[in-house]
């Protein structure tokens, strides 16, 4: 195992300290890094999506930024603007970056936003750089968005355009914490009361700042970047090429399965990006457990999060309560190795 790796794992551990129960959602940010993407967090309120985010930047000891959305927010707030300021009595403008500007972005329920508070952060997800008048501005090159959403309440809400939805390279559902991961919470929540008397007793979602935190191991940013270099060194033969194909080709036509109810559950199947995230996030899989080749399983092990928020459910989906989880085990068990 070499050193970016041994950082790496150490990166995990230590966001693990500070997240409890959350494991797959810790690993889907770290592919996430490695694979220089960007990652939609789904999940009802108080299941450590935001803590799990500055968990993740605290480790990092990199710059954080967080958005809270909101219907009235304006681009401005996420992109910053140009002030007047006077120079040797001469007026000028001068840019004020805004908190996009940071390494790691917390976009907090950011389907809460309107359209063209979207369309400013798709630029800066897609290109890396933000547009603010006649001048393109380049973002930091360790840089990430992490996004939450709420999926039950949708009241004052703007559903994410597809076009957007595909920038993810992964949707992570967070689940509720089963009864020993609640029960380590509640001790890990009074032990950072004893660290931080004067701290106030943040729930588990919520991950406000404690001595804890700042008392963790960090690592260094630049290991990130290692490990992005390696990524392209990890064999992918062609037989795993054609189950990722296979898979992608399997949303568009289901036909090709009469045996399966894919046909009967996809409308609209998903976009190359779908084949190229499969690609990468199985690739940071595999050299995450030391392996220098993508096995089947490493494809497996990300297919959910990679695939489940690229195609578009049928109405008979939606009408029989079929999830995204039920048609990516449905691809999984019919589109065969080879």
């Amino acid at each position: 195992m070499n050193h970016a790796q041994q950082a790496i794992n150490q990166l995990i551990q230590q966001t693990e300290k500070s997240v409890i129960g959350q494991s797959h959602v810790v690993q889907a940010l770290v592919i996430g890094l490695l694979t220089n993407g960007h990652v939609l967090l789904e999940g009802l309120p108080g299941t450590a999506k935001t803590r799990s985010v500055k968990s993740l930047a605290n480790a990092l000891n990199t710059d954080f930024g967080r958005i809270q959305f909101t219907p009235d927010l304006l681009p401005s707030d996420v992109t910053g603007t140009e002030v007047y300021q006077d120079l040797d009595g001469k007026p000028q403008l001068h840019f004020q970056p805004g908190p996009i500007f940071n390494s790691i972005v917390l976009a907090d329920e950011i389907n809460r936003a309107p359209a063209k508070v979207q369309a400013a952060l798709l630029e800066a997800m897609a290109e890396n750089t933000i547009t603010v008048g006649d001048k393109t501005h380049q973002l930091p090159e360790l840089f990430m968005v992490l996004a939450t959403q709420n999926p039950i309440e949708q009241e004052g809400t703007y559903p994410l355009p597809e076009a957007q939805m595909d920038r993810f390279i992964m949707k992570v559902t967070v689940d509720y914490p089963d009864d020993d991961a609640e029960a380590e919470i509640i001790r890990l929540v009074r032990s950072e009361e004893v660290v931080s008397p004067d701290s106030t007793s943040n729930s588990i979602a919520n991950g406000g700042d404690s001595h804890a935190h700042n008392q963790m191991l960090t690592i260094d940013p630049a290991n990130i970047l290692a490990a992005r270099q390696a990524l392209p060194e990890v064999e992918v033969s062609d037989l795993i090429e054609r189950y990722i194909v296979g898979l992608v080709m399997a949303t568009r036509k289901p036909e090709r399965y009469p045996d399966s109810r894919l046909a009967r559950w996809i409308d609209v199947g998903a976009s190359p990006r779908a084949s190229i995230a499969l690609d990468k996030c199985a690739r940071a899989n595999a050299w995450l457990q030391g392996k220098t080749y993508v096995e089947p399983d490493d494809i497996r092990a990300v297919a959910a999060n990679v695939l489940g928020h690229r195609f578009t459910l049928s109405y008979d989906a939606l009408a029989d309560g079929i999830t995204r989880q039920d048609v990516v085990n449905e691809l999984l068990d019919h589109v065969v190795i080879g």
